[in-house]
């Protein structure tokens, strides 16, 4: 968005009373204009041709048509950034799998600090959101699962790290990755509970076994092990195998959990048995921690501008130097196979 410029939003919700909840709180933020509300998926599509927002919000859960379903019919139609508002169901990976840039959870309105910190929360992904890349070119350049020559590379490890358009982006690079590949770590900005559902999606829907980590697992082959939520996560190294620790702790770089901490932690423990990976997302948390991993001789890999759905964190990390190859999203799998040899 320009300079001075102010956010147009849609809000679009069946709820009368969760509507002007919605309006009123984000328009308390002078950035943002709430230009029109709507009842449901039709008549939203009336008043985004009327005033032409720059970023949606929708529910769900609507009459005459669902949330995911109006998402995945617009987006090919009409280029608009659009943020989910659910309550907590997997749903919202649906949505995202449809286009959706990000999503909350709708908070207790019985509760004024849920309200608060959900409205606190919206503004900032409205902001993140009018700056999103909607449609990303060839995201599925190679469609097979690739191969890749493990052996002798036990002692390997891949971190990832990722925040806003995260979720799909992972899910891209993994459904093509071969189930022979080190252990994977993966610290995703996400609330609490979503963690485990996307770790469950993963492990349902690629050939991993993935699983929301708790402290004590193992590293292992062919296992993705996904943040919780609310703790960081870092690894440390046992003999010649890895595991992690899951703890509570301060935000570092705005986030828990931080991708910095994952992989300062990488650096320290595989030095250059590791292959770390920054993907689409705001701000620069995961920049000075892939530049600690390559110093030590790990081989790291960025997300290209043009396949990102933020190309924040992955330019902060180029910039520093930290990325050793940059790559579309489509091109990521077979690049990391490659360095696995």
């Amino acid at each position: 968005m320009g300079l001075g410029k102010r956010i147009k939003v849609l809000v679009v919700d069946d709820s009368l009373v969760f509507r002007e909840v919605l309006s009123r709180g984000i328009a308390s933020d002078p950035a943002i204009e709430v230009v029109a509300t709507a009842v449901d998926p039709f008549d939203a599509r009336d008043k985004i041709l009327k005033y032409k927002p720059d970023v949606m919000t929708c529910d769900v859960e609507m009459p005459k048509m669902n949330g995911i379903e109006f998402i995945r019919r617009l987006l090919p139609q009409y280029s608009l950034p659009v943020i989910v508002v659910s309550t907590v169901s997997e749903a919202v990976f649906d949505a995202m799998n449809g286009g959706a840039v990000d999503f909350v959870t709708k908070p207790d309105v019985k509760s004024v600090k849920s309200v608060e910190a959900f409205i606190e929360d919206l503004i900032t992904k409205i902001k993140i959101a009018s700056d999103a890349k909607i449609s990303c070119a060839n995201l599925n350049e190679t469609r097979s699962i690739i191969s890749a020559n493990t052996s002798g590379n036990t002692k390997k490890i891949i971190a990832i790290g990722a925040s806003t358009g995260g979720t799909e982006a992972i899910y891209n690079i993994l459904k093509l990755l071969p189930s022979n590949l080190p252990g994977i770590v993966i610290t995703q900005h996400i609330p609490p509970v979503f963690s485990k559902m996307f770790a469950d999606r993963l492990n349902n829907s690629t050939v991993f076994s993935a699983k929301e980590a708790q402290t004590g697992d193992f590293v292992k082959p062919g296992c993705v092990l996904v943040a919780p939520g609310d703790q960081h996560m870092r690894v440390i190294k046992i003999g010649d195998t890895y595991k992690v620790e899951c703890f509570r702790g301060e935000k570092v770089n705005g986030h828990c959990p931080s991708v910095d901490v994952l992989f300062d932690s990488v650096a320290k423990a595989a030095g250059a048995q590791a292959i770390g990976i920054i993907l689409t997302g705001m701000g620069y948390d995961g920049g000075k921690g892939l530049l600690a991993m390559k110093r030590r001789g790990a081989r790291t890999i960025g997300q290209d501008e043009a396949t990102s759905v933020v190309y924040g964190m992955p330019r902060i990390a180029y910039n520093l130097g930290a990325v050793e190859k940059q790559a579309s999203l489509g091109h990521i799998p077979k690049l990391l196979c490659g360095m696995i040899d």
